[in-house]
């Protein structure tokens, strides 16, 4: 199976988007988690991207594009897979439908979720993330001492987090992934889900509406 999942800043990409993986047996990327490392390093790609994201702004496609490429070619012969944060443009859409023709595949489903605007806003003033594991949540779920649930390495707030910088994204995803959403509506491959439930309400709401979708497909 191959499946994108799409949302506003901060409407739980991450979060969902592993879950889906793990649910499902699919390999999984994130490439907002794969630039934060890449910037943390100082590598070209980080160096390239750290003056964009610091803007709120999205990465060109023509240096987003290449790196999903690549990891595309890594995982061709794998179960399938779960992107996080692409398409986030109507080029890398095109991108990514041309690259999966080419390899006789295409995508199963597009998992847009769905967060009001002042949700959005307050889940940005308490998010945190773990640099080491990259796991992503609220600060009243990080243990006692500010440190990750999960690998108990000290977590803190995400550098783009900062109310500025989520308008300028905000604004950058109505602007370019709204359209990408429109598109595969269009196609009959959309799945909008209410992000506003609590996670695990969510995340049973896109494993059974996408298995009514898979299996209606099939159907026909």
């Amino acid at each position: 199976m191959r499946i994108v999942i799409m949302g506003p800043p901060a409407s739980g990409k991450g979060t969902h988007g592993k879950r889906l993986a793990a649910s499902l047996g699919l390999d999984y990327l994130s490439t907002g988690a794969l630039l934060r490392e890449n910037m943390e390093r100082e590598t070209p790609l980080g160096l390239a991207a750290a003056p964009i994201l610091a803007r709120g702004e999205y990465l060109p496609d023509h240096l987003m594009s290449p790196i999903l490429g690549d990891w595309l070619e890594n995982h061709n012969d794998g179960p399938g897979w779960v992107l996080d944060g692409f398409p986030r443009s109507l080029p890398q859409a095109e991108f990514l439908n041309n690259k999966l023709i080419g390899n006789g595949c295409e995508i199963d489903a597009a998992i847009a979720l769905e967060v009001p605007f002042s949700e959005l806003l307050q889940r940005i003033r308490d998010r945190v993330e773990c640099p080491e594991c990259r796991w992503t949540g609220q600060r009243n779920q990080l243990l006692g001492d500010g440190k990750c649930p999960y690998c108990e390495h000290p977590a803190g707030p995400r550098a783009d987090d900062d109310e500025e910088n989520f308008r300028n994204r905000h604004a950058e995803f109505e602007r370019n992934t709204l359209p990408v959403i429109a598109r595969y509506r269009a196609s009959g491959k959309l799945i909008p889900v209410s992000a506003t439930l609590p996670k695990d309400q969510v995340a049973a709401a896109i494993l059974n509406t996408l298995g009514a979708q898979i299996e209606s497909s099939l159907e026909s």
